[in-house]
């Protein structure tokens, strides 16, 4: 076959499936750029056993399909968004339905990217301002009460984008599509802000960054289309024309440039009637504000949460942290490698054991602590959930007995020593 031949068949597949065509070329620079970043490793270590060799191709396979579809698809679909837009401006009304499918696709993939990120960036999204995290973890970007009026404007948006770029323009009244370039708005409005609130530095918020702006450049190439195309279609006129004040109305309405400015002043009223609606299902009135505001960590937040707690990969630090306070009975707070840490009587009474084991018999100790090293830290990182942290506080209360007995057996003030644990400052 030859080369003209190839660019032909080529181009016929990326126009009649651009999706495919899209995720096609989105694997080659995936594993490109993971073969890059792996050559400074292989040059550095150069002997490695044929074995480790032939196993690297499979490894760098895994690792390029990861970085292809969570890092460079995103980058792929906003390049096609900017391309799509600029292609409508230069070119309108060409090959847009086809087109259509990338729209589709952005918006609950830029969704799920999204979510997928932030919980690989310790943030809780259940967890609001006035709750106590660990560590390096972080506040919810919005707040829970408020998370239905943000979850349907959201569905509105998406909604008003279905109905402004499937329904036939033809059979279509210019108020209905006004109402969904409005909801449209809507949407993407609350996209900027959401962009706005998590922004930090550019290297911290690009991926996220990417969902509003596809936002913005699918609402305004649709927006374009629709006005462009409503100019090419023959209108009659009306009977309302008699009366003066519907001939005015629908003199705006029929003029396609207008559209975007009364869809700007009629999002307000349908945002008014969404917040009434929503007051009905338990929402706050101002919780479309409050969303934003009702938060800690972030740009647009207005409270200050409680500083956090920090304990190590010690898992019954992570137990005495995170189990439920009923189960677990949190009893003050203490001081482990100069960091604060929640403590309770289980985690003294392992402490104040092991202290006397290290007196005592130092070899012994050490045996025990390097099986704790290698098992005990692993264990910890399993324990992400109040239950699993109360389920290890059961599951070590036999452990616990027994070197209460063990201190009693051996200490003539073993509460004075239980008591002392985790004590200093910070």
């Amino acid at each position: 076959m030859s080369g003209k031949k190839k660019k032909a068949k080529l181009n016929e597949l990326i126009r009649k499936r651009p999706l495919l065509a899209s995720i096609v070329i989105t694997f080659p620079i995936g594993l490109a750029g993971t073969c890059l970043s792996y050559l400074p490793t292989f040059f550095r270590y150069s002997g490695v056993s044929a074995k480790s060799f032939l196993s690297m191709p499979i490894a760098l396979f895994f690792v390029g399909l990861l970085l292809a579809g969570f890092l460079v698809y995103p980058l792929v679909l906003t390049g096609i968004q900017f391309f799509l837009l600029l292609r409508m401006v230069l070119n309108p009304g060409k090959e847009y339905a086809r087109k259509r499918i990338f729209d589709i696709v952005t918006v609950p993939l830029g969704l799920l990217y999204t979510c997928i990120y932030f919980s690989l960036t310790n943030v809780v999204f259940y967890s609001d301002w006035t709750e106590t995290l660990a560590n390096a973890q972080q506040h919810t970007p919005i707040y829970t009460q408020s998370a239905l009026t943000v979850s349907v404007i959201i569905i509105v948006g998406f909604a008003g984008y279905l109905t402004v770029s499937f329904l036939p323009l033809r059979h279509t009244p210019p108020l209905l599509l006004v109402l969904g370039i409005s909801a449209m708005y809507l949407g993407t409005a609350e996209s900027i802000v959401w962009g706005i609130q998590i922004y930090r530095d550019p290297f911290f918020s690009m991926l996220p960054l990417l969902l509003p702006l596809n936002c913005i450049l699918i609402t305004a190439r649709t927006v374009l289309y629709k006005i462009r195309e409503w100019d090419h279609i023959p209108h009659e006129m009306h009977k309302i024309s008699r009366v003066p004040f519907l001939r005015g109305c629908s003199r705006i309405l029929d003029n396609a440039k207008l559209w975007p400015l009364a869809a700007f002043l009629l999002m307000w009223p349908l945002l008014g009637i969404l917040i009434a609606i929503l007051v009905l299902f338990g929402q706050a009135p101002d919780s479309i504000i409050r969303a934003w505001t009702e938060t800690s960590d972030w740009n647009l937040s207005r409270r200050v949460a409680p500083q956090n707690v920090y304990y190590d990969e010690h898992y019954l630090c992570t137990v005495a942290a995170g189990g439920h306070e009923r189960i677990v009975k949190p009893l003050r707070l203490g001081v482990r490698h100069g960091h604060q840490v929640i403590v309770n009587r289980q985690l003294c009474v392992a402490n104040a054991f092991e202290q006397v084991l290290e007196e005592r018999t130092p070899r012994f100790h050490r045996a025990v602590r390097h099986f704790y090293d290698k098992y005990g830290f692993p264990v910890a990182r399993l324990i992400r959930s109040r239950y699993v942290a109360d389920f290890v506080y059961f599951l070590m209360k036999p452990l616990e007995w027994l070197f209460l007995a063990a201190l009693y057996l051996t200490e003539v003030h073993p509460e004075d020593r239980i008591a002392v644990q985790y004590m200093g400052r910070p």
